[in-house]
């Protein structure tokens, strides 16, 4: 596998860390992008085997960290489940520009209910395969349960996931609160 280490810049102007992996030979048979989970990131173990999987198979993976996580730019405190949306298609796009058009969109996760999200935007993609995706967004939402009302009431707070602290802002909540994913589902039209 041939591994290399990418920036792009998002909608917002942040740039974005991101690894292109692909083949040890011949052309890819095509290109997925993959999106990691809530406050994850691209080089979590689980996402490097099935990139690893992927292109034993002969397909190309670019998995990048979504903003204001990992090694990319900006305030994760600023983001939220919209925001992933449209770093994928500014992934998307980056591939399509630099490479080949994502044929295939991967996600695991919240990373999941984003790819499903994206598609929309992403007319390349034929397939969109998600790893415990939740149905709704909102589902996110018991992770940080125990902070929601300091949240609601103060418009901010610091919560533990996966043993690390992230800065959650209500506006966060109010975005998750207005991702539905039944309409989204119904006229995906992919495989």
């Amino acid at each position: 596998m041939k591994t290399e280490r990418l920036t792009f810049i998002n909608a917002t102007g942040h740039q974005l860390a991101a690894r292109l992996e692909r083949p040890d030979e011949g052309i890819p048979r095509a290109y997925a992008l993959f999106a990691h989970c809530f406050t994850g990131t691209k080089n979590l173990r689980a996402v490097s085997n099935i990139a690893q999987s992927l292109t034993e198979q002969g397909i190309a993976v670019f998995r990048f960290d979504f903003t204001g996580l990992g090694e990319s730019e900006g305030d994760f405190s600023d983001t939220n489940f919209s925001s992933n949306v449209t770093d994928l298609v500014s992934a998307a796009n980056f591939l399509e520009a630099n490479y080949e058009a994502p044929k295939i969109l991967v996600g695991h996760s919240l990373g999941g209910a984003a790819v499903l999200q994206a598609a929309h935007s992403i007319p390349s993609a034929i397939a969109v395969a998600t790893i415990a995706a939740p149905y709704e967004p909102s589902h996110v939402l018991h992770l940080i349960s125990d902070r929601q009302d300091e949240i609601e009431n103060t418009g901010e707070a610091l919560v533990k996931i996966g043993g690390r602290s992230f800065k959650i802002k209500k506006q966060f909540l109010d975005d998750l609160e207005d991702a539905t994913m039944e309409e989204t589902v119904s006229k995906l039209k992919r495989a």
